[in-house]
């Protein structure tokens, strides 16, 4: 029986990799507070003095006030457990919520924003107490800078940087970074706004500010809907996890080749990975199981985000490799196709037979 002392070699990476996870109910908890608090001033100063801008600015935090909302319940839902009919969990909840909330409060937010700017920017109307707007959108840019900085202290307490956390599939989180970052851009825009409306009395460029900001929210939902699409869809483990996944089965001293893999993220800290591996031939069936259980109990110890692990005992029996310029390296009819390449290795010594064949077939992760 195989060790984990003899079975050595961490192979955990990406920016999920591992068993640290941004507490994302701390980093939506904060963001509640505070745009519950600024919104509310937005408003009011808006009512009093009819700016855009600073109506840009409660829009945009009420929608930030909503989307959080959503995170925390797909987060929620998230972490309820499998059923029969969720046998897999529901780990696609967070993947839901933080979709309709990139979508539906950037795109109404920004629609919103837009039409009202143009309005102003076509027919100009009177704004009173810029003083005020102008004090209320700078508390607004501090509260947003008071969010970022409460995200950036989750990310560094998990020893991760912005663009591990751009990389990963915490939508949850990586949304609400963004709407901090849109907030901080459209808060310094309409302070620009209503400073040059206050020195100029150029009402127009009221709307003008407020038009730019709609703009960025409507830009920033689509993209945010875009990415989570794939995740709704079914997005594979990342290529650099798939081919440590990989290259742990293949260091298994009982594993001849693995023809192919398969993966699936199935929450921001689950998946499903399916393995189809070629065993030494020497084995019997009891051996194979053996060996089976215990090379899953190796794969999800070293990556905890593979909850879910099936490996499919094949042989490689009348099954040829061959390339395949669409796929890169593929196999013999009734294979898997796989996607990620793996360099050839040389034959294990533990191998009577000199392993001569021991070329790698590949992993698809889809």
């Amino acid at each position: 029986m195989v060790t984990p002392e003899a079975f050595h070699g961490r192979a955990r990476v990406g920016a999920d990799g591992g068993a640290r996870t941004v507490r994302t109910s701390n980093v939506v908890i904060a963001t509640l507070l505070l745009d519950g608090l600024f919104f509310g001033v937005n408003f009011v100063v808006f009512a009093l003095g009819g700016s855009r801008a600073v109506l840009s600015q409660a829009v945009a935090t009420v929608t930030d006030l909503i989307g959080s909302v959503m995170i925390l319940w797909g987060q929620w839902a998230g972490e309820l457990p499998s059923s029969p009919k969720h046998p897999f969990g529901r780990g696609k909840e967070a993947f839901f919520w933080a979709y309709s909330a990139g979508l539906i409060t950037f795109s109404l937010a920004g629609g919103l924003v837009l039409f009202e700017g143009l309005d102003q920017a076509l027919h100009p109307r009177a704004v009173t107490n810029l003083k005020l707007g102008l004090w209320t959108v700078g508390g607004t840019l501090l509260s947003s800078l008071g969010s970022m900085v409460v995200v950036l202290a989750e990310l560094r307490r998990d020893r991760r940087s912005i663009s591990e956390l751009l990389a990963s599939s915490h939508q949850g989180v990586k949304t609400i970074f963004l709407q901090d970052v849109v907030s901080v851009v459209g808060a310094l825009v309409a302070l620009v706004g209503i400073s040059v409306v206050e020195l100029s009395h150029l009402a127009f460029v009221d709307g003008v500010s407020a038009s730019i900001v709609g703009t960025l929210l409507l830009g920033t939902g689509f993209a945010l809907a875009a990415e989570g699409r794939e995740f709704l869809v079914g997005r594979a483990l990342e290529p650099e996890e798939g081919h440590a996944v990989l290259a742990l089965v293949e260091r298994y001293p009982f594993v001849r080749q693995v023809l192919g893999m398969q993966s699936m993220l199935v929450g921001p800290e689950d998946s499903l990975v399916v393995l189809r591996v070629n065993f030494m031939d020497e084995m019997d069936t009891d051996d194979v199981e053996m060996h089976i259980d215990q090379l899953r109990r190796f794969v999800t110890g070293e990556f905890p985000r593979v909850r879910h692990l099936i490996i499919e005992p094949v042989r490689a029996a009348g099954e040829e490799l061959v390339m395949d310029d669409r796929q890169g390296i593929s196999s013999a009819p009734g294979a898997v196709a796989p996607s990620v390449p793996v360099t050839p290795s040389p034959p294990r010594p533990s191998d009577p037979r000199g392993s001569d064949a021991r070329a790698r077939g590949g992993a698809r992760s889809e």
